[in-house]
């Protein structure tokens, strides 16, 4: 096949003879474009193969043949389509009558006028094509005998000879739709007419989308039909070639096997790394990688160490075989009380900060020493002193000689006696806590997660035996902070062979290419825990799954506070003003600068002498002062009465 336009080998060409092989005869190349433009293939190499695997009409534009105008048609577009055989037009129907018969008689023809036609009691509308099936007498007037419409519809009209136009003569065969008129090789590039159109003439110009198949192309290429390349047919001698596709990770793992499936990397996703070991490294374009199928199981914890500054994070697989001991858990807030709180398992806590109530707030609530013990029992609601509703947490305060008989004696006391030992504490106190624990059962990961919710905190007594590198043995303790179920997928380094790792596909979705096929390895062993990056670990924990647990409640604000330190402050200032007003205006003035030292000794005597005051407290309790003391700190009248004496 000689190499011909794209556009005009696609618009001859047969949907059913698809798939189609072409090569690249001249290439082309659409400077500063990167590849894509608007999703669509603009740079074509010389040279290049493309499988051709469907054709889809985006677009049909009409151009006025006389004026070059233009427009746009929808591929589903409605109207019909005649063909014409020439851009001539008669005046009138004796004119196109003689044409027709001047060299030999080609009656019947068709033809259409441009304007609408009133004759024998009927409209016959403009550009509706009309079939001229002879010339006879018709009440003594030569006309020429026309058939109007078609099928069981059609309706004989007498038009006189003198029948002003102007007329299109038209090709054989009735109005045809869009797509065939498209579809119709004989049509092609030839002068239309179509009544919902405005213009009398119209060449049809489609546009085409082609999907193809391209070397190292993961995805379906788009190319544009009316890009300016030139292409040959080489299908008959393309049977032997085949068409690398790219696959990623998460195609892979989509598509379910078969496994294992030897590959090779042909691009890392750009981003700060996702786990800090040294295989990470090994992830570069040309690494030959075996995927061996989707880790079991599908699970997998966060894990935080502690006893350091600088924490470590860690992705622990639910296959980890370590043996895990519980350890006491710190609570910082009574909201953290609650929430790790569960129905069925008492939670008893030893305070490690003194705590004191707010009496002003409510004096319901309870002040915490340190060594306290408390067995948290749920949660409720107070009524402040200003009127507000206060989420608190109940507890039970514990003797702490009291053993497990005690604890039980306590239970089947009175009201009386559960009524002293209640404690309440707002949500929002800051306080420090720590779990009461007597558990020494070792725990498989699993057993832990599924008895225990998390957070929780625990210490690793026996490292796993298939990981003998395991770094979590090695730390004082450990959080486990969430749960997160994600499919990975088990790989190995074609040039490392002696350890398997996982891939989150989801986060590190490399590009691989399907390599020869052969047999790896035998089993080996997967490293079942993996460092993470910062970067990563506090991107993990943005993720909808680790977003349940919700800060804990702000303490509301004191209004009292604020109050009383704008009143302290116009006090201070009328005190003041009082001070000044009972010294004698005359006496400043005779102050000299060198009595200044003098005074300031004298002063700083005066301010030692005066006794300290104690404030109360509790704002309950009575204060023995003058009627105009207004409870602060400083005492004016004692100031007051030494000041002129000093002066």
């Amino acid at each position: 096949m000689e190499p011909v336009p794209l556009q005009d080998f696609v618009r001859a060409l047969d949907p059913a003879s698809l798939p189609r092989v072409l090569r690249v005869f001249s290439g082309v190349y659409f400077q500063g474009s990167i590849y894509e433009i608007s999703g669509n293939e603009c740079c074509l190499s010389t040279g290049d193969l493309i499988k051709v695997t469907q054709v889809r009409l985006q677009k049909v534009v009409c151009e006025n043949p006389g004026t070059g105008q233009t427009m746009e048609l929808a591929p589903n577009f409605q109207g019909y389509f005649s063909p014409l055989t020439g851009l001539q037009s008669y005046r009138t129907l004796e004119e196109l009558v003689s044409s027709a018969t001047q060299w030999s008689n080609q009656l019947p023809i068709c033809f259409m006028s441009t304007h609408s036609i009133a004759t024998e009691g009927r409209v016959v509308p403009e550009d509706q094509p009309l079939i001229l099936e002879a010339v006879e007498m018709h009440l003594g007037t030569l006309c020429a005998r026309c058939l109007l419409g078609t099928g069981a519809q059609q309706v004989i009209l007498h038009l006189p000879l003198s029948q002003k136009g102007p007329f299109w003569k038209q090709a054989a065969g009735g109005p045809r739709t869009l797509l065939q008129a498209l579809q119709d090789p004989a049509l092609r590039d030839l002068p239309l007419t179509c009544p919902a159109l405005p213009w009398s003439s119209l060449i049809l110009r489609p546009q085409y989308e082609v999907h193809a198949i391209m070397h190292m192309r993961r995805t379906i290429v788009k190319i544009p039909s009316t890009l300016e390349v030139d292409v040959e047919d080489v299908t008959a001698s393309s049977q032997h070639i085949h068409f690398i596709k790219p696959l990623l990770l998460s195609e892979a793992l989509a598509r379910g096997g078969p496994f294992p499936l030897p590959t090779e990397i042909l691009e890392v996703p750009e981003g700060p790394p996702v786990f800090l070991s040294p295989w990470m490294g090994s992830l570069q374009k040309g690494q030959r990688l075996w995927i061996h199928g989707q880790a079991t199981p599908s699970w997998r914890v966060l894990a935080s160490s502690k006893g350091r500054k600088v924490p470590r994070h860690f992705m622990v697989s639910g296959a980890y075989q370590g043996k895990l001991r519980r350890r006491p858990r710190e609570f910082p807030t009574a909201y953290d009380l609650l929430s790790a709180l569960q129905p069925g398992r008492p939670l008893r806590v030893v305070t490690t900060k003194d705590c004191e109530g707010d009496e002003e707030e409510n004096p319901e609530f309870t002040s915490l020493a340190v060594g306290d013990r408390l067995e948290v029992l749920g949660s409720g609601q107070a009524h402040g002193a200003h009127g507000r509703d206060t989420d608190i947490l109940v507890c039970r305060r514990l003797n702490d000689e009291a053993g497990q008989e005690e604890e039980e004696e306590e239970e089947e006391c009175g009201e009386e006696t559960e009524d002293q030992e209640r404690v309440l504490l707002p949500l929002y106190t800051p306080g420090a806590f720590v779990e009461e624990m007597n558990d020494s059962r070792r725990y498989s990961l699993a057993d832990l997660t599924a008895h225990f919710s998390l957070p929780c905190e625990v210490k690793v007594v026996a490292k796993d035996t298939n990981h003998p590198a395991d770094p979590l043995a090695s730390f004082l303790g450990l959080r486990l902070e969430e749960k997160i179920t994600e499919p990975f997928l088990v790989v190995s380094l074609d040039s490392e062979p002696q350890m398997c790792f996982e891939i989150p596909p989801r986060w590190l979705d490399l590009t691989v290419v399907e390599g020869q096929p052969g047999q790896p390895a035998g089993s080996l062993p997967v490293v079942t825990v993996e460092e993470l990056t910062d970067t990563f670990y506090y991107r993990l924990r943005k993720l909808p799954a680790c977003e349940n647990c919700m800060p804990p409640p702000r303490p509301p604000k004191n209004r009292g506070i604020s109050g009383q330190k704008k009143q302290s402050s116009r006090e201070e200032g009328i005190k003041s003003s009082q001070v000044l007003g009972l010294m004698q205006p005359t006496q400043l003035p005779r102050i000299k600068k060198t009595t200044l030292p003098e005074l300031t000794k004298d002063s700083f005597d005066v301010y030692s002498k005066i006794p300290a005051r104690k404030k109360s407290c509790s704002p309950s309790r009575p204060r023995m002062q003058d009627p105009d003391d207004d409870g602060d700190e400083h005492d004016y009248e004692e100031i007051l009465e030494k000041f002129p004496k000093t002066i």
